[in-house]
C-alpha cells in the first residue's frame, strides 16, 4: 500500500486570513471550494495544510488527510482489522474516493485516492 501525502486538516473560519499567514511562509492556494481550501508549496507540492469550515458531506470534520494509491485496499485492510470506520467509503463529486476511520488516538483520518477521469468524460461526453 503506498501512501501518496500526508496532509494535517486544521478546522478553521478563518480561511482569508490562514492563506495570507501561510502565504509569508511560501504556501500557495492550489484549491478552494468554499468550505475547503488547501495551500502547498510550489516547490514541493506534496507539503500541503488544508483548512474547512467544516466537511460538507460528512458528519465530522477529519484531522487528517492520507493520500494512498488504492483506497479500496486501504479501506478493506482497516476494516478487516476492526478499526472504527467514521464515515463509509465512498465517491465525491470533487473527483476523490475516501473514508473516514478512527486512530488509537481519537483523531479522524480521511483516507483518500483520486479517481481517474473516466474515457467518456476525458473526450467531453457524460454517457
Amino acid at each position: 500500500m503506498s501512501v501518496r501525502r500526508v496532509v494535517p486538516d486544521i478546522q478553521s473560519d478563518a480561511l482569508e486570513e490562514n492563506r495570507a499567514f501561510y502565504g509569508l511562509l511560501g504556501f500557495e492556494e492550489v484549491m478552494n471550494q468554499g468550505w475547503v481550501m488547501t495551500l502547498a508549496s510550489p516547490a514541493n507540492p506534496t507539503a500541503q495544510l488544508t483548512f474547512m469550515t467544516h466537511d460538507e458531506t460528512a458528519p465530522v470534520t477529519p484531522d487528517m488527510s492520507i493520500e494512498v494509491e488504492d483506497v479500496d485496499a486501504v479501506h478493506a485492510a482497516v476494516q478487516a482489522a476492526g478499526a472504527d470506520i467514521v464515515r463509509p467509503l465512498r465517491d465525491e463529486e470533487w473527483g476523490v474516493r475516501r473514508f473516514f476511520v478512527r486512530d488509537p488516538n481519537g483523531r479522524i483520518v480521511n483516507v483518500l485516492a483520486h479517481r481517474a477521469p473516466s474515457r467518456e468524460n476525458e473526450h467531453g461526453n457524460e454517457n
